[in-house]
């Protein structure tokens, strides 16, 4: 989604307080405007001041984003007179209209569009081939939700004209009642009833208004040269001579003529359309969100008449790549990554920026990742991304910006000019900082996460749409363009200088020359290397300009450890700080691929000077002679002698021969050292701190084993004004996402939001207070398996006395399903092909199932759900429609270029998962012994652990006529459970284990189905032949084989049926085959002629009430049966079944009598109504006929009928209700598509 709401180390660029004269302003017009759009902060505007031709001009920036506006302010042209928006391009898919159907033209200029209405194309288009595509599309479908909203407030027409005809229908009664008072005669009855039903209908249709947006229907063809296409908006218009499809002036991709259209003048709504697949697919590009226009605008935004409202390279040209797909709300996802990466590589840019991002289990790996790799080390494209938003606690950098080496993460800073400015703030702050929410280093891995920072706030320009030229928006969103911008700058003056432009060199200088914001550790993990500075990174490049481009790849493993490598040494828990550690250390360096073996890579040596920033803890080599092939090294941490918190250093290498490069690679060392919890109960407190705007107080704490949860109490005081607090908890578990990790380091991070409390000069005191809890148990993840066996659960308090008082719930349904088809096919070239040449292919698979009125369900894949950068495979896209009422087919879309890795996904196992609803919800039970479930005995409610003492307790298998219906075998039913409530939980605390602090996840594998108990077992069996037992086993076989039949479709319904005859022949009056029977005629469903299958419903339940002796039954419930004899106990058992068996077959039979009786009356009013329908319509009284239609059309569990609602439309035509009939054809197109949406 996107990312919006240091010791200074050696080096000749590395230090200076350039950044001094950012406190010392005075808020005037000029001084305001500029901070509206941050520039002075990294030195842009002392730079473009020196070097004006210099401003971005020569670069191509590509934004990966929400879409970029070409409407919006200051995004028409360069500074120096070019096109701005070079191309926009929707790489999500979301506007794409299929318009594989070709219609001609007839004699009059008409044709068929997709939507069914009659176009006329313009005579002055050229078209050779005579042959026009077209499509259609929902405009809804391609806006915002706040445009969407937005425009059904002010789209009001189809209700306006509902009013205006109420009115008449309204009116044209009272004339009626007028004229006649009290009719007698039996028309004029019918004619007043007529003009009620007119009113009646058109109050319904009032009431049940559902906008679901105008129909756009787009035309395609080919002029001879390009492909172009034109859009019929009549329906967005109030005007119908507007928005006619021959009067829309025609529009080829984007990038030929660089053209773009508004839908309407109610929306405001700019679009690009780009042809794609030989005229087969349209896509109507529009943005997401304001996000990445505001973004694009920081970068690049130029205003002629303003120049301190311009971005940072306000010479630079663009191209949108447009990433947040609409179907999502604006949600990336590995489509539109991936073939925005294409479109950067095709267009030749020089930088993407990307303020998108995603938390990630893997830092630096991924499908994506792998990508940009290709494209930063063979394309030499400079990527740029925030860092992300998550702090202000550490490791919190977000994937792809904060985590992955080939691109430079940036933070959020704010300057005092900022937030006097751009926030309006009461009083800014006296420095400048990193904003509060701005994500943090290092990673899980090591690595420093933020590489530089930049201002992470502007009033930049915004969507035509959004009414407003620009708004002020912040995050490290923010940030990633301001600094992507002042490399633009760089960029500009290295081509215009004959620099050669590289990745490696370009980001050593921003790093080399940025000013430190603070000198604490933490500092350095939040800001990176510090504020970027153009005009500083200028020099070091042209000084630089003759040093080759390199960057040096750090791999870090711990020696004398089989440990993942890492790109960097963080010590985080107390095992790792209890004694020194040896690492070792590989320096590869990189060269851009295509270098030469023998001019550039043979001669590539370094003598390089290490460098310790604190000697006593980190020791290393002094000396290094680097090659092309690299070189390793040992370097020693001690953290033994430190004091508790946090600690952060540095190994780095400089250039023995060029030691005003400063740091040409880095290895950062973070350690943070955790406080033990010693006492008892485990309390830890932390009193009197006190808090400034923006300032944070971090603290580490081991956590105890057998710590569960804590509990936490904050006070503050000390203040006048209100005051926002930031409070936030992270422990770290590589691969893992527990839910409690005992003996992990925790950090607390406690901060005063950045502008809270600005200007009242009171400093605020809190205290805070930490209780750890703990009821430590011998299954984090309980697995019924389906028997009836309880699960053993110990459990014990390690810290302090605890109470145990479990709950445990089954609250959700997750059902199996495998593919009915998989489809392979190959994507166009134009959008889905590599860079490296590799052709993108896609894998389709269909899955079927059947889903009760009203259920919400969540379709899981567990291989691919929940990542999107830190996976191997492309991309995952599932659309789901509906066949038949309750029938469904989900469509899951699959991406990569290597078949062998689809093909592998052919049989994949989806899951369709529902919540239960609270009366399906299953409590489960608690038993003190193992037998407990089954004696009925031992039921378990609670009790106090003991330090020292385990408790054993059972959980019991949920009862089986209490799982849901619809739980197939081979499903599962999932749940929580959890064993303690907060100390401040009321009486109601505690039921749910959903709400209790710690919950495990639960999961019940549902069994077979129970099978019919052997009714001819008896102690009498022994006495039976083997010719007997043989045939009954077969009889029983053939009940088997008859209760697993489907009976889905006519043939299968029609073929049960003659074995069911077959088997009622060969065992007559078997009252077991005659209730399976029963059972089978209950199960059927769809069928369409319903009287006749109640009629065959008592048939069958006739036939089990005449198997049966009903006296006998009477009299052998009437005596009493010895338990103790077994025979006596069968027989009981048997006769059980059988009057169970009995009873059903009455209770069905009656329930069949009452369907037919409401279904002959249904019948009788069916039969009547199209009379009644015809005989309306044919004297004149449509609100009767209507009224009648809609009775016939009520829905009673079939599909809807199309030819109904093509009726509807008819009457609706003739009564002249237009605004209605244009609401009715916009839902015929919902309910009836001609075809499923592209993916």
């Amino acid at each position: 989604m996107p990312s919006d709401s240091i010791a200074k180390t050696s080096g000749g660029y590395g230090g200076g307080d350039e950044n001094g004269s950012l406190r010392n302003f005075k808020l005037n017009e000029s001084t305001f405007l500029a901070s509206l759009m941050p520039k002075k902060e990294i030195g842009a505007d002392r730079f473009i001041e020196a070097h004006p031709q210099y401003d971005g001009r020569g670069t191509i920036i590509a934004i990966f984003d929400s879409g970029v506006d070409p409407a919006a302010s200051g995004l028409q042209v360069t500074s120096d007179g070019k096109p701005k928006v070079l191309d926009v391009i929707d790489c999500t898919g979301s506007g794409d209209i299929d318009t594989s159907k070709v219609v001609k033209a007839d004699a009059n200029g008409f044709i068929q569009g997709a939507s069914g209405v009659s176009l006329v194309v313009n005579s002055s288009w050229k078209n050779p081939s005579g042959e026009w595509h077209v499509g259609y599309k929902f405009l809804y479908e391609l806006l915002t939700g706040t445009l969407i909203s937005r425009l059904k407030r002010e789209r009001r027409s189809g209700m306006r004209r509902n009013q205006e005809e109420i009115a008449k229908a309204v009116k044209h009664l009272d004339e009626f009642s007028q004229k006649h008072s009290n009719p007698e005669d039996a028309d004029l009855k019918r004619v007043r009833e007529d003009l009620q039903n007119r009113i009646d209908l058109l109050r319904k249709q009032a009431d049940s208004y559902d906008d679901k947006g105008p129909i756009i229907d787009a035309v395609v063809w080919h002029d001879g040269e390009f492909w172009r296409a034109a859009l019929d908006t009549q329906s967005l218009e109030d005007d119908s001579d507007c928005g006619k499809l021959a009067n829309f002036v025609p529009l080829t991709n984007y990038r030929i003529e660089r053209k773009y259209g508004v839908f309407s003048k109610l929306d405001a709504c700019s679009f690009v359309l780009n042809v794609y697949s030989d005229g087969n697919i349209l896509s109507i590009v529009t943005d997401s969100s304001p996000h990445g226009t505001h973004v694009a605008g920081i970068a690049t935004a130029f205003h002629p008449k303003e120049s301190l409202l311009n971005g940072v390279a306000p010479g630079a040209q663009l191209i949108s790549c447009k990433i947040g797909d609409t179907r999502l709300g604006s949600m990336e996802t590995g489509t539109g990554l991936t073939r925005a990466l294409i479109a950067a590589v095709e267009h030749k840019c020089d930088l993407i920026n990307m303020s998108y991002g995603e938390p990630t289990l893997l830092p630096d790996y991924g499908r994506f990742i792998d990508l940009v790799n290709e494209v930063v080390n063979k394309h030499r494209l400079i990527f740029v991304s925030s860092a992300g938003n998550s702090g202000p606690a550490l490791s919190t950098v977000g994937a792809p910006g904060g985590t992955s080496s080939s691109i430079i993460g940036v933070g959020a800073y704010v300057s005092p000019a900022m937030a006097a400015g751009a926030h309006c703030v009461v009083e800014p702050p006296a420095e400048g900082l990193e904003y509060t929410w701005s994500s943090r280093g290092p990673t899980s891995d090591g690595d420093l996460g933020v590489s530089i920072s930049a201002p992470g706030g502007a009033v930049a320009p915004v969507p035509t749409w959004t009414l407003q030229k620009r708004m002020l928006m912040n995050g490290t969103s923010m940030a990633s363009p301001s600094a992507c911008g002042g490399i633009a700058l760089l960029i500009s003056a290295m081509k215009a200088e004959g620099i050669p432009v590289s990745p490696y060199s370009v980001r050593k200088a921003l790093e080399n020359t940025s000013v430190p914001v603070g000198d604490s550790p933490a500092d350095k993990l939040s800001t990176g290397q510090g504020l970027m500075q153009v005009d500083r990174a200028h020099e070091y490049i042209k000084q630089s300009r003759n040093i080759p481009c390199v960057c040096y790849e750090i791999k870090v493993n711990q020696s004398g450890k089989a440990t993942p490598t890492s790109r960097g040494i963080y010590l985080r828990d107390a095992s790792a700080c209890k004694q020194p550690t040896e690492w070792t250390v590989q320096v590869q360096p990189k060269f851009h691929e295509g270098a030469s073996k023998l001019e550039e890579l043979v001669p590539f040596e370094e003598c390089i000077e290490l460098h310790s920033t604190e000697k006593t803890v980190v020791r290393a080599p002094e000396y290094l002679l680097l090659t092309n092939n690299g070189r390793s090294f040992n370097i020693v941490v001690d953290p033994t002698k430190l004091s508790d918190g946090l600690h952060y250093y540095e190994v780095y290498g400089v250039d023995c021969r060029a030691p005003w490069r400063g740091p040409i690679f880095r290895i950062p060392v973070t350690i943070t050292k955790p406080m033990t919890v010693k006492n008892q109960p485990p309390v830890v407190s932390f009193s009197r701190m006190s808090f400034l705007p923006g300032h944070i107080e971090r603290r580490y704490i081991e956590v105890p084993l057998g710590a569960t949860w804590v509990e936490a109490t904050m006070q503050t005081s000390g203040f006048d004004t209100t005051r926002r607090f930031f409070v936030d908890t992270v422990q770290i578990c590589p691969l893992q996402r527990p839910l409690k990790w005992e003996s992990v380091t925790m950090e607390l991070a406690v901060a005063q939001f950045w502008s809270s409390g600005i200007g009242s000069h009171e400093t605020t005191i809190v205290d805070f207070e930490i209780v750890f809890h703990g009821i430590s148990i011998n299954k984090e993840e309980i697995i019924l398996d389906g028997s009836e066996a309880p699960v053993r659960i110990d459990a014990e308090a390690l810290l302090s006395s605890e109470k145990l008082a479990p709950a445990a719930n089954l609250n959700k349904i997750r059902v199996p399903y495998r593919p009915i088809d998989a489809k392979l096919s190959t994507l166009t070239e134009s959008r889905d092909k590599l860079p490296s040449g590799r052709q993108t292919l896609a894998l389709t698979l269909t899955y079927k199932f059947k889903l009760e009125d009203g259920a919400e369900v969540k379709p899981q894949v567990p291989l691919l759900n929940n990542r999107i950068y830190d996976t191997k495979f492309e991309s995952q896209f599932y659309m789901i429609s509906d066949t038949n009422k309750g029938e469904y087919n989900l469509q899951l879309y699959l991406r990569h270029d290597n078949v062998q890795y689809l093909e592998k996904m052919k049989q994949l196992v989806l899951f369709i998962e529902r919540n239960l609803d609270d009366k399906e919800i299953i409590r489960l039970n608690f038993f003190s012994e193992p037998d407990g479930p089954v004696m009925g005995n031992g039921a378990f409610k609670s009790s106090v652990l003991v330090p020292g003492k385990k408790e054993a307790i059972y959980l019991g298998p949920p009862v089986k006529d209490k799982l849901p219906k619809n739980a197939p075998q081979g499903s599962m039913l999932l749940g929580a459970i959890s064993y303690g409530k907060l100390s401040f939980a009321g009486q109601e605390g505690g039921k749910s284990p959903q709400k209790n602090p710690v919950s495990y996840q639960i999961t019940y594998v549902v069994p077979p189905n129970k099978v019919d108990e052997d009714k001819g077992k008896s102690s009498s069996t022994s006495s039976k032949t083997v010719s007997e037992r043989l045939e009954e086993e077969v009889r029983d076989a053939k009940m088997r084989v008859i209760s697993s039949l489907k009976q889905d479709t006519d043939e299968e319904r029609s073929e049960w049926k003659k074995l069911s005859a077959s088997l009622k022949s060969e065992y007559p009056n078997y009252t077991p085959l005659l209730a399976k029977i029963l059972e089978g005629l209950l199960s059927q469903s769809n069928v369409e002629d319903k009287i006749r299958h109640h009629e065959e419903v008592i048939d069958g339940a006739n036939e089990v009430i005449d198997s049966i002796d009903k006296d006998e039954v009477a009299k052998f419930f009437s005596l009493k049966s010895d338990p103790e004899d077994e025979e006596a106990e069968n027989m009981k058992k048997k006769m059980a079944t059988t009057r169970d068996q009995l009873a059903e077959a009455l209770y069905q039979k009656g329930l069949a009598l009452m369907e037919i009786e409401s279904l002959k009356g249904e019948k009788e009013l069916k039969r009547k109504r199209p009379k009644i329908l015809v005989r309306e319509r044919r004297r004149g009284r449509l609100g009767a006929a209507l009224k009648a239609l809609n009775e016939m059309m009520q829905d009673n569990g079939d599909p809807p009928k199309k030819k109904l609602y093509e009726l509807k439309l008819s009457l609706l035509d003739e009564i002249g209700w237009d605004h209605f009939t244009t609401y009715e054809k916009q839902w015929m197109l919902l309910r009836f598509p001609p075809s499923l949406p592209l993916f």
